[in-house]
């Protein structure tokens, strides 16, 4: 029969993804000009040191009202999130000392961990940052972004990715992608057993 991780071996991984991403954010904010350019690898991968209010990527809405909203959004889903984990590792522990195979797989876990990280790393800056550095209350930081991959060819500049992302944007969508394209049965297998209980 084979084993899966403890719960505290996700919340390890989270604690450590959240732990990089203030690191990088840390130092780009204490190390960087707002606006500057680093050229790490030629002209197509730099550290560009921006400051957005709103959602991943740079993308914004509904002012001050819409992000409080996102805010209090991302409070909840990480709460919401981290609760689903612990759930699913639970049945997972409660399968193993049956002596069955655990229903959820190891994948699954880990691709929905890299998606709680990534929140919660955005809803840090949103809650303290603005307080840390004495530009907004609580809950009005600003999210801090710094990895820019343009390609410029021939002289031309052409975008690859054009908005400046971080850490835990990278951390969101990695998992979601991953989850997407690997573990995709195992919700729609959760779907299906819904669906027939209410049926049922």
């Amino acid at each position: 029969m084979k084993k899966t991780p403890k719960a505290a071996f996700f919340l390890v991984l989270g604690v450590l993804l959240v732990i990089i991403d203030q690191v990088i954010k840390v130092l780009v904010k204490t190390n960087m000009d707002l606006g500057e350019q680093i050229f790490v690898i030629g002209q197509w991968f730099r550290l560009c040191f921006v400051e957005n209010e709103g959602m991943a990527f740079g993308m914004a809405f509904g002012g001050k009202v819409g992000k409080l909203l996102l805010t209090i959004f991302r409070i909840v889903l990480s709460g919401l999130l981290i609760w689903w984990i612990a759930s699913m590792c639970r049945k997972n522990r409660k399968a193993i000392s049956q002596g069955i195979q655990a229903p959820v797989p190891v994948g699954v876990l880990v691709g929905l961990t890299l998606i709680t990280a990534g929140a919660i790393g955005n809803v840090i800056d949103c809650l303290f940052y603005g307080i840390i550095w004495d530009y907004a209350p609580l809950m009005f930081g600003k999210v801090v972004d710094m990895f820019y991959f343009p390609i410029i060819r021939s002289g031309e500049r052409v975008l690859f990715f054009n908005p400046v992302f971080n850490f835990a944007d990278s951390c969101v969508t990695v998992g979601a992608f991953y989850l997407l394209l690997f573990h995709w049965r195992f919700f729609a297998q959760d779907e299906k057993k819904d669906t027939k209980g209410d049926e049922a």
